[in-house]
């Protein structure tokens, strides 16, 4: 069991583009039944998180970047839609302490760093976190993937970040469990989601050696390329896994979005 001071570490489904505040072609129970999720995230811990920090699929660097603006723009990552989704604000103060703590940790880790002073927030961020955190008022970072996105390389980093968990620092994976943009758009399901929704399942509540073996071998995974034909989607839950320690996971929330089967990852 995790202390009571330790807080969870948590893989959230981000939805597409501004999901949550405009009509994107989601039928209406789906979106309210991921909105009343997001709206639990933040009361996982005892306690209320001092800061956020934030791995969104949206974002890959060359090495793990984070941001290190104290007033982090909004990167508004998405388009075809009116202009008022080009609007939607979510004024969270950034953490440049925080940012640094970070570098540090993936520093004597021997995992080599870089920071960025101008990135905003993306949807995978600010969208999520809005229905999650309405009020902005939780210092918030975001720390880029590794261009590559090797499983290992990113459990890796999960692991030396763990120590945040015991700082009041909220980890969040920010992804979808199922990502194909080309099935979402034929509105077809695929029995391949339920599989890999199944198969994450049980990874998530094996032991925890287990659990990074499977993670790291993820495309064995029946309907694994039909679920993630790219997987920048997925990785932001190894970095989750590598966070948890010891901690088994489970799924709090188990929905669809556009009718396929997507699925919240927490541990601890």
């Amino acid at each position: 069991m995790a202390a009571s001071s330790t807080l969870p570490v948590v893989y959230i489904p981000h939805g597409g583009g501004p999901w949550a505040f405009f009509d994107i072609g989601m039928p209406r129970a789906e979106a309210e039944a991921l909105k009343a999720y997001l709206r639990t995230v933040r009361t996982l811990g005892k306690t209320p998180p001092k800061a956020l920090l934030v791995i969104s699929a949206h974002w890959e660097e060359a090495v793990p970047t984070v941001m290190t603006s104290a007033r982090p723009p909004i990167l508004y990552d998405y388009y075809g839609f009116p202009p008022e989704a080009y609007r939607i604000p979510w004024p969270a103060p950034g953490d440049p302490a925080l940012a640094a703590r970070v570098r540090g940790l993936l520093g004597a880790a021997g995992i080599e760093t870089a920071e960025d002073p101008e990135r905003g927030f993306d949807h995978g961020t600010f969208i999520p976190l809005k229905v999650a955190f309405p009020d902005a008022e939780v210092p918030t970072v975001q720390l880029s993937l590794k261009a590559g996105l090797d499983p290992a390389e990113h459990l890796a980093i999960g692991r030396a970040l763990a120590p945040l968990r015991d700082e009041g620092v909220l980890i969040v994976g920010s992804g979808m469990s199922f990502h194909n943009m080309r099935a979402f758009m034929s509105r077809t399901p695929t029995p391949a989601a339920e599989a890999f929704d199944a198969w994450l399942g049980e990874t998530a509540a094996a032991e925890p050696a287990e659990r990074d073996r499977r993670l790291e071998r993820w495309t064995e995974a029946p309907g694994a390329r039909l679920s993630h034909p790219r997987e920048e989607h997925l990785v932001p839950l190894m970095v989750v896994a590598g966070a948890a320690g010891k901690n088994r996971g489970s799924v709090p929330f188990r929905g669809n979005v556009l009718g396929f089967r997507t699925s919240a990852v927490q541990f601890g």
